[in-house]
């Protein structure tokens, strides 16, 4: 007798063991917060990274408050290539352009820890016939062509993005430049074969730093340049400036 009730019981108390383990698997669950305490209260806000080549540092920017802020100045381990766009598979350069990050771009499985797709080719490289994939940032601290950071840097990276995205912004902007775009550093630059490119980089680092939004960037005829609101946006702020003449 004492057999049938045990098996009864566990005819019974099954279906409510497995409604209970289906309740817990949530296909959208996102990593806990493995950040520090003061940079939770940002998970989940808008997200813009910026890369400065020369300095070897990947910047992390929310939006808070409406502006976008420097939250985490990050060294990169390491890029390959110098300074200048890539242009062929192969060539062993770390890109530098305007590309975004989505949901479709990111690796949590990654053979380098954690990674996230830049989206090279974009529009621009595809205009110039530039070649080449799998362009990434990515932990493990070595690169062939991407930015390499630490892996307990890139976790913080990564979950940013990841909160950010799953929080509905559509894409991350990802703006990657060879050095700060200053005047004085393009004349450093000015016999480069690559300055009529830095200069098209300039006006969407200049946009950011007037009005601490991303630029929105566009291709005509095969060249950078800011969407129209961008250029209203940055004639906006000239004019509202009275110390931009």
């Amino acid at each position: 007798m004492s057999k049938y009730l045990i098996v009864l019981s566990a005819l019974l108390l099954s279906p409510l063991s497995f409604y209970a383990s289906a309740q817990s698997v949530d296909p959208f669950m996102v990593e806990q917060p493995t950040v520090s305490p003061d940079k939770q209260r940002l998970l989940g806000k808008p997200v813009y990274i910026r890369i400065i080549k020369e300095e070897k540092k990947l910047e992390l920017f929310v939006q808070n408050q409406g502006n976008y802020q420097l939250v985490q100045s990050y060294p990169i381990c390491n890029y390959s290539g110098g300074l200048g766009p890539k242009r062929y598979q192969g060539d062993f350069k770390s890109p530098e352009g305007f590309y975004q990050v989505t949901r479709q771009s990111l690796n949590p499985n990654s053979k380098f820890y954690r990674s996230f797709n830049i989206g090279y080719p974009n529009q621009f490289d595809q205009q110039h016939g530039f070649t080449g994939k799998h362009l990434m940032v990515h932990g493990d601290c070595v690169s062939s062509g991407c930015y390499a950071m630490t892996d307990k840097q890139i976790a913080e990276i990564y979950q940013f993005i990841d909160y950010a995205l799953i929080n509905g912004q559509p894409q991350v902007d990802i703006n990657i430049f060879p050095f700060r775009m200053t005047n004085e550093n393009l004349q450093r630059y000015s016999h480069s074969v690559h300055y009529d490119f830095w200069q098209q980089l300039k006006s969407g680092y200049d946009f950011f730093e007037k009005t601490h939004q991303p630029p929105n960037m566009i291709v005509v005829n095969g060249r950078y340049d800011l969407a129209p609101q961008g250029l209203l946006a940055n004639n906006q702020q000239k004019t509202n400036n009275p110390f931009s003449q």
